[in-house]
């Protein structure tokens, strides 16, 4: 089964000589845009529409009925599709985001609120919790995604949601270690997997080249939820009751985990199974005009034909599991995301304990996480944004451990003996204002799978991946070591090297990867193309006739 190859920038000039062979098969998708004329049309070439059309037809492919090898739209056309897909999909996507990130990160909020010392629990407690609640959330994420794969994205993701809303709700009524520690690891359980299947079901709308700046603004969840809540915290810490409510860091996980539980049964209503199944008996028009409804699937099969390879109902089998999970090809990039997410994760986990040891008050200490959250989400933006325009993954995710460097040594090496307060503070935020590396990871995945099993799992293995960079950094900082931190932040730097090296690493594997590939397939000749485009064993990435994205 052909593929659209990714052909590296690199490779460009000393490929010139052999591009003529390649044009039958091959499509340089950094220069395409799309597809919306024939000339950019995979399917052109009438064996690879026909060996396509039997593979939709035997997986009963959902949007089958709508593919169209000789199928043409304008500009225009394309991007009012384009359009909806981002009114509908991405903000929608932002917005469920925003609640799992209410009911993860309002615990900040509430430790700013002496929610340790009125439990009786110290630092270590909270570390303790902290492990379990990723090592929860990490056991979680294979198991979401293959649930989330047999009875849809559009049915496991709202359920998730109104699952750990629950949870989330019951922290108000924690009283002991034993509780904390049972409903962090609830919590961990029933997020897990979250958002490989959001970005799964996102790949179904938007071609690979369009994913990362969609996940860009799917991530700024995570830096704006911080401000909102800091923001809410003014009103919600301020709730002064008597009885089983005293303490008004209880107030705040109830009245959040409430509204996570009212987008979570939004949710059931706002999510369609595919573009092609987005009419339904509350939801009468649909997204598309039946011309539009055409478009988004025509334009996704050309960019990406394996994206039909399996319906959306269709279960991961185990052995097309364990095949994907151990496909080296991705260990790279896997290796990148464990390492960057440890990144400055401490820093921001004790960002608020820090400033409220610094002598900040509670409503100061939220007030002070907003600025760092802001310039994060400016960041990341334009991280996704660049990785889009010059179709780069490895060298734009390494600007981030070299933006942490930067702020990290003088952190370090603060010169004197007493703490200063505003120095630190002012080190601490510029940091924090990093470009999470989350999208670009999550869509260099996506491009370098090429396959709906191999996408679908490796989503969920990039975000183990993370979790466990979780779990080693929530025990970097130790109590013996504070305030300053100093061996902490000596480990940090060396992990920051580590990641500079394996984002350099994985630049050369996958050239390498490409051109070991362009050598086998230049000495075909083109019955022999034709031949392997159509009976080869060759599974995924593993084809001659793809090439990876670097």
């Amino acid at each position: 089964m052909p593929s659209v190859v990714q052909e590296p920038r690199a490779l460009e000039d000393e490929n010139d000589s052999t591009s003529s062979q390649k044009e039958l098969f091959l499509v340089d998708v950094e220069n395409v845009s799309t597809g919306s004329s024939t000339e950019d049309n995979i399917f052109k070439d009438p064996s690879v529409a026909s060996y396509y059309s039997s593979v939709y037809e035997k997986c009963q492919y959902e949007c089958r009925h709508l593919f169209d090898p000789d199928f043409t739209w304008n500009k225009q056309e394309e991007r009012k599709v384009v359009w909806k897909n981002d009114w509908y999909v991405t903000f929608w996507t932002l917005f469920m985001f925003t609640a799992l990130d209410f009911d993860r990160n309002n615990i900040s909020q509430a430790l700013s609120d002496n929610m340790l010392d009125d439990l009786g629990l110290t630092t270590n407690d909270y570390n303790t919790a902290n492990t379990i609640n990723l090592v929860c959330f990490l056991a979680s994420e294979l198991p979401s995604q293959l649930i989330s794969k047999k009875i849809g994205a559009d049915v496991w993701i709202p359920l998730q949601i109104c699952l750990w809303s629950f949870v989330s709700i019951s922290q108000a009524a924690i009283r002991s270690k034993a509780g904390f520690f049972v409903t962090r690891a609830l919590l961990g359980a029933m997020q897990g997997g979250f958002i490989c299947d959001v970005c799964l079901w996102m790949s179904y709308f938007f071609t690979s080249k369009e994913l990362p700046f969609r996940l860009s603004i799917f991530y700024i969840a995570n830096p704006m939820t911080s401000v909102w809540c800091s923001l809410l915290s003014f009103g919600l810490l301020k709730i002064k009751t008597g009885g089983l409510m005293e303490q008004s860091w209880r107030w705040l996980f109830l009245i959040e985990g409430v509204f996570t539980l009212l987008v979570g049964v939004a949710s059931f209503f706002k999510m369609p199974p595919s573009p092609a199944q987005t009419k339904s008996w509350y939801r009468r028009k649909g997204w598309y005009t039946d011309r539009e409804e055409k478009i988004v699937v025509n334009r996704v099969l050309r960019d990406d034909p394996t994206k039909g390879d399996m319906h959306n109902r269709q279960a991961v089998k185990p052995r097309e599991l364990l095949k994907t999970l151990l496909d080296y090809d991705l260990l790279p990039i896997y290796i990148i995301r464990f390492l960057g997410d440890i990144g400055s994760s401490p820093a921001k986990t004790y960002m608020t304990l820090t400033l409220r040891k610094l002598g900040f008050s509670t409503y100061k200490t939220n007030a002070l996480t907003i600025p760092y959250n802001i310039i994060a989400v400016i960041t990341m933006l334009l991280a996704g944004y660049f990785s889009e325009i010059v179709n780069q993954r490895s060298l734009i995710i390494m600007g981030t451990p070299i933006w942490i460097l930067f702020f990290l040594f003088p952190l370090r090496y603060w010169a004197g003996s007493q703490v200063n307060v505003w120095g630190t503070y002012a080190l601490l935020t510029l940091m924090l204002g990093q470009a999470p590396i989350w999208p670009l990871t999550i869509s260099w995945c996506s491009a370098n799978s090429n396959s709906v099993r191999t996408r679908a799992v490796s989503a969920a293995i990039v975000n183990i991946f993370s979790q466990a960079a979780g779990i080693v950094s929530a025990n970097i900082y130790r109590d013996d070591d504070k305030p300053k931190y100093h061996r902490g932040n000596e480990a940090l730097i060396g992990i920051a090297f580590a990641t500079i090296a394996a984002c350099v690493f994985a630049k050369f594997y996958f050239i390498w990867r490409n051109k070991h590939k362009d050598t086998k397939w230049n000495s075909f000749s083109e019955d022999e193309k034709r031949n392997y485009t159509t009976n080869t064993t060759d599974e995924g990435n593993k084809r001659l006739d793809f090439r990876f994205v670097h």
